[in-house]
């Protein structure tokens, strides 16, 4: 059982802060890699001060992930900066951003300084890295201030999660003579921080931290004490006179001599002095076999491979195994690695990426060439027998430099050479199994599986969702941003560039195609950051380009920052036309606020949106460059304003009416939005808006379908919450507990943007509460965008118990199933083991992208189910409907992961107290009311599921908590399927029309169920028939739409939903008087609440269907439908004089083709076209089917 908390315990607990991580003088702090970040200049002035000196800092850089999140909590720190005299000034782009930097390093050369040095941060991903090679290398050639110093900050993006290509700085930043620290903890980032700035003022030359996701976006405990990292200065290099630092009158060659003589073996001595690098343990020279040589997160991957395989400190050290832990990957400290090599037989190198150690371990060892020394073989990126890197024909991977590594793939490579030598049994034993065991992971993860994908997506109501579209006929080109992801959706768009490069590929393939002109999309924050140059380009080169800048007011990449300085539309459009752009037009979604803005250049005309695919239809026409500047906020940032109160948010919300709808999709076509999700109703898939997540965008309202309304005034009803004392934590047992005695890892998977990472951080800031060590890697970039989530939370006694920052290999004790989809993913399932991980998985499933753009999906979560099944073994897996109870039980879906987390603590499977995880849910600060009864009810629905199910009421009676397998028996009703189906769909037609139509389809179905008994003793025919001619009986024409809004029941459901004073409008195209758009569409039109009027008497002219005075009826969607009945019924009673056992299967397609008969006008026209191009080939098939059979049917 869990141990109360005694009084000392909660007084620890309660004397935590989140501000620890930067308020918190000295001791233990829980803080993430990025906050390590903003913490380290903070520090280093405190170390100044103690030191007598009087200096301050200066940070500047550019987002991107993995350092996406940097500027925004040096924002949410601006006080604390200034205090320590620390000034944060965002950059343009990296290379102004270098270059103040640069600038920092200048002050003390002239009068007026008012410190005595200011060290510098430049921060920037990859690309960044990249973009600043020319500024980097004047600078540090320049070198740094006394009292100042540089760090280069580098986020490598090492398996491109947010990137376009992979990124290793490590290259890019030796060309250009700076020094590489690659730490590998949060901790080191703090540490080593402080040592780079020293090294930096010591050498004069700038250098770089590298910091990957594994470690920048990872959060854990650290001590935060300043005076931490005790600096030496080295005593064997001698500092020439005047020293290595930045000087006026210095010349290139100059500069050039003291980098390559000096600077550089200064920096080496620096870090022999400061033990940057060093062995893990001691192995005598006689006993010294096998080397390892790492770094950074591989060191990581590298430390718990060699636990997995047995290989522990004291048995590396029994069969001479040395580990040398790199912390300056260039150069290489010399000294340290020769007394490592000694007396080795072989060294493998494990790095990440392409080689850096490697080279660099090789050039020193060629040197004991003819001094008598025994010289290692070294093994890195290919196994030596198979030849070298340049080997023909190319050699196979021992370490690959794509992609990165895992554990066990480090454990391979090490089994593998090891394996080659006398080794004890025991220890033999032990590496072989865990070689096998990798192996039958490798083979089971191989084998053909389903595989569902969530794919990061636009969110909904995302300006891009309209904005990226193409007319038919053109292309485009897509950009860095949000917008990339235009490249794997229907809107006509292929190849991206660099940032800052769009259109410009336009200009090398304009003079040789006979393609006259093409679209390029360009972020407004690119635009600011560089894009410009590239419109200045395209108009130098005379292309027919239109440059759609999408000004959609943040940074939504990276997290909804502001634009680096001050941009407006007038602002773009006067600079473009300034440029030579030709023609500029501004397209938006508020027209009418332009009304305010009288800034806007003269002859720019403004337009709403739903001009779009006109207006660039004009603009391909038009010869040179064009722009088209689509202005509309992020989404995403106008919900976070509207939470604030800080953006408008209007009462109106789009409802579709289910009975109406036909579920064609043509509203999820027109938006492209994934808040349209499916609903499954007794006649088939429907659509409905989630309103939790709408961001009321609107543009769904163009789907040509009668079933949109909105509703306008008043809000959403609150749920009628249960109402029964909240469940207190200490009422309920404290659950059995499994005892901590090593790392525990528990591995939460979900969908981006629904609080997956928030679930790891509470485990993990728990875990520090009670002293525990703890680690939370977030694995999430571009997939934040509705696209698959990974959060790895460790938890262990020591922080010495954790080796890694991402469970391993069948290494998860729990995974925390927020999604199917996500949960049964390859990288959740690699990290299971059957008979060893639990699960627990949310039973809801929301739909994935793919239902956009495919009306019939479906996810196959039955196969998905067993899959888990079989990756954790039978009887490990336990669903929970955690979505359902949230919403019915708190009020909102957003509520499930911590009722989720609460579910698992209750039942053991977390070994963390419940007091730790409260207080870590009230530190968060967000709100804390409810996600504590969150929590609170996941006990409850843990320990007490009958109870959490009644309270639930009517409608609920399957169970909501159930083991996965567990058997749900359901409460039929009366009667065959068949009589289901033919009861209640004669029922409804008696309705639409009257009793004798009703009668016409029973009598028609049930001599389809006679003819069928007699020539296959089945009914799957007769019940295809029955669905599908009543389909097609009960088509949606002006009067059933009518009485579908006024018979009451759309009307209570709208009563059930809103509150207040609203009125429902809504959106029709009338046949009779609509206008028609470009392509000869209907157009709709907005009518108000008087319509329901109309619908009323129109309702009752129901009667009027199909005779003479139909004045409907003429038209020509009219006639097509009243024809596709009569050639059903034909078409079936044909199949029915030749059906077979044989024949039945095809029968059975044919009749359900009316099945892909959907929509409405033009939608619905098409999908009739579509449909009879598939029922002539089905007939076909039909007839060979029954020809092949011999025509066999039942006695």
């Amino acid at each position: 059982m869990n141990a109360p908390f005694s009084d000392q315990q909660l007084q620890a607990l309660n004397a935590v802060k989140l501000d620890d991580k930067y308020d918190l003088a000295s001791g233990r702090a829980w803080l993430s890699g990025v906050h390590a970040l903003v913490r380290l200049p903070m520090n280093q002035r405190v170390r100044d001060e103690r030191d007598g000196f009087n200096t301050a800092g200066f940070i500047s850089g550019y987002r991107g992930s993995p350092l996406g999140g940097l500027d925004q909590n040096l924002w949410k720190a601006a006080e604390r900066l200034k205090q320590h005299h620390v000034v944060f000034q965002p950059g343009v782009n990296e290379d102004l951003a270098a270059t103040s930097v640069w600038g920092s390093q200048q002050v003390n050369m002239f009068e007026g300084a008012k410190y005595d040095g200011v060290f510098g941060l430049w921060y920037g991903k990859g690309p960044g890295v990249d973009r600043c090679g020319d500024v980097f290398k004047h600078a540090n050639a320049a070198g740094t201030s006394p009292l100042g110093g540089v760090l280069v900050v580098a986020g490598d993006d090492h398996s491109a999660k947010s990137s376009t290509l992979p990124h290793q700085s490590d290259h890019i930043l030796k060309a250009c003579g700076i020094p590489v620290l690659f730490p590998s903890s949060v901790q080191e980032i703090l540490d080593y921080g402080v040592l780079g700035w020293a090294m930096s003022r010591y050498a004069g030359l700038w250098v770089g931290m590298k910091c990957i996701t594994d470690i920048v976006e990872v959060s854990a405990t650290v001590d935060v004490d300043p005076e931490r990292v005790q600096v030496n200065i080295p005593q064997d290099f001698s500092l020439p006179e005047g020293g290595l630092n930045i000087r006026l009158g210095d010349t290139p060659l100059a500069q050039e001599a003291r980098l390559l003589d000096q600077k550089l073996y200064a920096a080496l001595a620096f870090a022999r002095a400061n033990g940057l690098n060093r062995q893990l343990w001691s192995v005598p020279d006689a006993q010294a076999r096998f080397g390892i040589i790492t770094s950074g997160k591989a060191y990581l991957d590298t430390t718990q491979a060699l636990l997995d395989l047995g290989l522990t400190p004291e048995v590396c050290q029994q069969i001479g195994v040395r580990l040398f832990k790199v912390g300056m990957v260039w150069p290489l400290e010399s000294t340290g690695l020769l007394s490592f090599a000694e007396n080795l037989d072989e060294i493998l190198v494990v790095e990440e990426k392409r080689q850096m150690l490697e080279y660099q371990v090789k050039e020193e060892l060629f040197g004991w060439i003819g001094r008598g020394k025994k010289i290692p073989r070294v093994v890195g990126k290919f196994d030596d027998k198979d030849g070298g890197e340049w080997a023909v024909p190319q050699s196979p991977w021992l370490l690959p430099a794509h992609y990165e590594f895992s554990p066990s793939m480090v454990a391979r490579a090490i089994a593998t050479r090891l394996l080659r030598l006398e080794l004890p049994a025991q220890v033999r034993a032990q590496i072989e199994a865990r070689l096998a065991f990798i192996a039958a992971r490798e083979l089971e993860l191989a084998r053909p599986r389903v595989v569902a994908e969530r794919k990061p997506w636009f969110c909904s109501g995302c300006p891009h969702n309209t904005s990226t579209r193409v007319p038919e006929g053109s292309r485009a080109m897509a950009g860095i941003g949000c917008h990339y992801m235009a490249l794997w959706m229907d809107r006509s768009t292929h190849v991206f560039t660099q940032m800052g490069g769009e259109g410009a590929p336009w200009i090398g393939q304009a003079p040789f195609t006979n393609e006259n002109h093409v679209f390029v999309n360009l972020g407004d924050g690119t635009y600011f950051h560089s894009g410009l140059l590239a419109i200045r380009a395209a108009v130098t080169a005379n292309v027919n380009i239109t440059y759609k800048i999408l000004f959609n007011d943040a940074v939504a990449m990276t997290g909804g920052q502001p634009v680096d300085g001050q941009i407006t539309v007038p602002m773009m459009a006067a600079q473009v036309l300034a440029e030579g752009v030709g023609r500029v037009v501004v397209v938006t979604d508020e027209p009418e606020k332009y009304a305010q803005m009288p800034s806007l250049p003269v002859g720019v005309p403004v337009v709403h949106r739903d001009e779009l695919d006109r207006l660039q239809k004009e603009l391909r026409e038009v010869v040179g460059v064009t722009a088209l500047i689509y202005d509309q906020t992020c989404a995403t940032e106008k919900r976070r304003r509207r939470k604030r109160g800080a953006y408008p948010d209007p009462a109106r919300r789009v409802v579709i009416n289910q009975r109406v709808c036909e579920g064609c999709g043509d509203c999820s076509t027109q938006s492209n939005c994934l808040s349209i999700e499916p609903l499954e109703t007794e006649l088939g898939r429907k659509r409905v808006i989630n309103q939790s997540s709408c961001n009321k965008d609107f543009s769904c309202l163009k789907g040509f379908c009668p079933s949109l309304v909105t509703v306008e005034g008043g809000q959403l009803r609150r749920p009628k919450l249960v109402e029964v004392s909240e469940p207190e934590a200490n009422a309920l047992p404290d659950p059995e507990q499994i005892e901590l005695t090593g790392s525990y890892g528990i591995f939460v998977a979900g969908v981006g943007g629904t609080g997956v990472v928030t679930i790891g951080q509470l485990l993990g800031m728990a875990a520090h509460l009670e002293g525990k060590a703890g680690s939370v890697l977030d694995m999430a970039g571009l997939a934040q965008k509705g696209g698959a989530v990974f959060s790895h939370a460790i938890i262990a006694p020591t922080a010495a118990d954790i080796l890694n920052t991402r469970i391993a290999m069948g290494q998860a004790d729990l995974v925390l199933g927020a999604d199917l989809v996500v949960g049964s993913s390859v990288e959740a399932v690699t990290r299971m083991r059957p008979a060893h991980t639990r699960m627990l998985l949310n039973a809801d499933v929301a739909p994935t992208a793919a239902f956009i753009g495919n009306p019939n999906w479906t996810l196959a979560a039955r196969e998905l189910r067993q899959e888990l099944e079989q990756a954790c073994g039978e009887g490990r897996i336990q669903s929970v409907d955690a979505s359902e109870i949230a919403v019915k039980l708190l009020g909102d879906a957003v509520y499930a992961n911590p009722l989720l987390m609460g579910f698992a603590y209750q039942q053991g499977w977390i070994p963390l107290h419940h007091r730790s995880l409260e207080q870590a849910i009230v530190l968060n600060a967000v709100q804390v009311k409810k996600n504590l009864e969150a929590f609170n009810w996941g006990r409850r629905a843990a320990h007490e599921p009958q109870l959490v199910t009644r309270l639930l009421g009517a409608g609920h009676e399957a169970a909501l908590i159930a083991p996965h397998g567990a058997t749900v028996v359901e409460f039929k009703r009366a009667g065959t399927e068949l009589e289901q189906v033919r009861e209640h769909r004669a029922a409804f037609l008696r309705e639409y029309q009257n009793e004798a139509y009703a009668a016409e389809y029973v009598s028609f179905v049930n001599a389809v169920s006679d003819a069928e008994m007699q020539a296959c003793g089945t009914q799957r025919l007769t019940l295809a028939v029955a669905r599908y001619l009543f389909k097609l009986m009960a088509y949606k024409d002006e009067y059933e739409v009518a009485r579908l809004y006024t018979d009451g029941e759309f009307l209570r459901g709208l009563e059930e939903q809103f509150e207040g004073d609203w009125s429902v409008h809504f959106h029709l195209a009338p046949p009779l008087f609509a206008k028609r758009d470009g392509k000869g569409h209907l157009m709709k039109a907005k009518f108000g609440p008087r319509m329901l009027v109309a619908f009323r008497l129109l309702a009752k002219l129901k009667v009027l269907r199909g005779t003479r005075m139909d004045v409907f009826g003429y038209a020509a969607e009219r006639r097509a439908e009243r024809a596709l009945i009569v050639e059903y019924r034909e078409t079936v009673l044909a199949m029915l004089g030749k059906l077979s056992r044989g024949s039945l299967e095809k029968a059975v397609e044919v009749a359900g083709i009316p099945e892909e008969i959907r929509g409405y006008g033009h939608v619905k026209e098409a999908a009739l076209v579509r449909a009879q191009a598939v029922r002539a080939r089905l007939l076909a098939e039909f007839e060979a089917a029954g020809a092949g059979a011999g025509g066999s049917r039942a006695a």
